[in-house]
């Protein structure tokens, strides 16, 4: 029979969870969304946006590893309280000529419990920065 996968487990980077959504925004305005900082790292310390960079904010800590403006943000974090750091991708995608989807993905997560924390989290990120988009 074999064992049982859990949603979100994989063989090589623990558990993970991704959500996205598509917004009526340019490609630039989905960028400096998530490069406000205080929408999802929970912090109003301007964090330097350059591979090697190290960041602490009030919820957790971590370091920056790939920048592509307007495209991606790939970074370590490991929240207060856990024992591992996770790794975070923001991606950028444009759709069409007025459509972009910001998507969040996060692996290395310990369990399906910081697994379904952290969907929540970043489905209430998407939330947010969809009520701060002026339409």
């Amino acid at each position: 029979m074999g064992t049982q996968k859990i949603v979100g487990q994989t063989k090589s980077v623990g558990f993970q969870v991704g959500v996205r959504r598509t917004f009526p925004i340019s490609q630039e305005k989905a960028w400096e969304m998530v490069t406000s900082e205080e929408i999802w790292l929970a912090t109003s310390t301007k964090i330097n946006l350059q591979p090697g960079e190290k960041y602490v904010t009030t919820t957790g800590e971590g370091e920056i590893r790939i920048v592509k403006p307007l495209q991606q943000l790939r970074l370590t974090w490991k929240k207060n309280g856990w024992e591992k750091y996770s790794t975070i991708q923001v991606r950028i995608i444009p759709k069409e000529s007025t459509k972009t989807t910001i998507s969040f993905h996060q692996e290395n997560l310990s369990d399906q419990y910081e697994r379904e924390e952290m969907k929540q989290y970043w489905e209430s990120v998407l939330k947010t920065i969809g009520e701060r988009i002026k339409f």
